[in-house]
């Protein structure tokens, strides 16, 4: 997209007179298109936030008697959400003491 450097508005691509050119439809301003333009702007991705807190969430969760279906272990952290909506029971959310494999229960 380019804009215009007079009045700020998009420029869009006319062939009035029989040749290509980038005009104002706000202002008179033209700029003749004489080759190929093109350009790549490479956006810097968003940064995703852990809502359920990472691997700082675990050091302050509860304990609990869970097998562990990866390694069998019988101890667990757990917490509870509400996923769900309102009427359906709550997740629980595990995370096994040994293997720090995660799964949930609904």
């Amino acid at each position: 997209m380019l804009f215009c450097p007079n009045c700020a508005n998009l420029l869009v691509i006319s062939a009035e007179t029989g040749y290509n050119k980038w005009a104002c439809n706000t202002c008179a301003y033209e700029f003749p298109i004489t080759k190929q333009m093109t350009s790549r702007t490479k956006l810097k991705r968003k940064e995703v936030d852990d809502v359920l807190g990472g691997e700082e969430q675990w050091k302050h969760a509860d304990q609990t008697d869970a097998s562990c279906p990866k390694c069998e272990n019988g101890r667990a952290y757990f917490y509870q959400l509400q996923i769900r909506s309102a009427d359906e029971p709550m997740t629980t959310i595990y995370s096994c003491t040994a293997c720090a494999n995660n799964w949930r229960e609904h």
